[in-house]
């Protein structure tokens, strides 16, 4: 009997359009997999597609507000990955809807095909959290395995690469800014991770190489605080700003403010919530092997990915004036 091929699997990606989707995308694309990618808007997703072959990979409309859509985009596939998320809430953008009930609603629709499901979900997420974002993330964790025992459940920290909005936008703000702010005095401890070994990691799930029903969190190779990270992209820009400590009290009546300032300046409430709590792998993860380390990938660190895609923001880009 001839082994079936990857070729031959469907697999739906919803929200395959954003930072981390592209990723994923193009790693089960590699791995020869059919990719239905559902977004609200597929004629703006129309770059995926030489991702793969031709016929490969193509988008379909599907909103996870809207529970008759997500089932639609689920039909026939095999796997189910779900990646979208929100970082601030606006219109009918809501942490509610589009996290626990888009979330609810592709696990009912992989429990109704027999399909499996990778959910994608954050370090930090928790029931008990002061911020909006994480108790909406950790809710979806509940109902997706409520629905779907066997869902692989991702937590990444912060991701890096060349879309991301994290070094991206400081670097913006360093280009425009005499200062950077450091919310809290920049103590929170994150563990950046390249956003191709997250998508390894999912392609691996994919795969069938991880456990069902368990919860993954992926960190990169190093622990840095907020202050060293703002360090490491002002001497990666090659500029000098100050770095200004702000309490959180302070920066949480800035964001009543922000909130309605344009990128990259804007900030929330909730997110000022969310520096309040370190973003880093759990001893716990680390101890049972539900780490990048533990499922075999070797992290990328910050210093061999971001300095390729932040030297544009240096004052002369890649040209730099050297000594005779």
């Amino acid at each position: 009997m001839t082994a079936k091929s990857n070729s031959d699997t469907l697999i739906t990606v919803y929200g395959g359009s954003g930072f981390l989707g592209r990723h994923v995308v193009r790693a089960l694309a590699k791995r020869d997999y059919r990719i239905r990618v559902a977004v609200r808007r597929p004629e703006l997703a129309n770059f995926l597609q030489p991702l793969g072959r031709v016929g490969q990979i193509h988008a379909v409309q599907a909103n996870l507000r809207h529970a008759p859509s997500v089932d639609a985009a689920a039909r026939d596939a095999s796997i189910l990955i779900n990646l979208v998320g929100i970082l601030a809430e606006g219109g009918k953008q809501r942490f509610d809807r589009v996290h626990a009930y888009g979330a609810e609603q592709i696990a009912l629709a992989a429990s109704a095909h027999g399909a499996r499901l990778v959910q994608v979900s954050a370090i930090g997420a928790d029931k008990n959290s002061p911020a909006h974002y994480a108790r909406s993330k950790a809710t979806a964790e509940r109902l997706a395995l409520a629905a779907q025992p066997q869902t692989v459940i991702m937590r990444p920290s912060i991701m890096f690469g060349p879309e991301d909005d994290f070094f991206n936008r400081f670097a913006v703000i360093a280009r425009m800014s005499p200062f950077l702010p450091l919310i809290g005095g920049g103590e929170t401890r994150f563990q950046p991770v390249f956003v191709g070994d997250v998508a390894t990691a999912i392609a691996d799930a994919v795969d069938g190489k991880l456990r069902g029903g368990t919860i993954y969190e992926l960190g990169g190779p190093e622990v840095r605080t907020f202050k060293e990270l703002m360090q490491f992209v002002l001497a990666t820009i090659e500029r000098k700003r100050l770095l200004v400590p702000v309490p959180f009290f302070v920066a949480k009546l800035e964001a009543m403010v922000l909130q309605f300032a344009p990128p990259p300046f804007t900030l929330t409430g909730d997110q000022v919530e969310m520096l309040r709590i370190d973003n880093v792998v759990s001893e716990a993860a680390k101890a049972d092997g539900r780490t990048l380390q533990g499922i075999g990938i070797a992290p990328d660190s910050i210093e061999a990915i971001a300095p390729s895609y932040l030297w544009r923001f240096r004052r002369t880009g890649q040209f730099r004036s050297r000594a005779a």
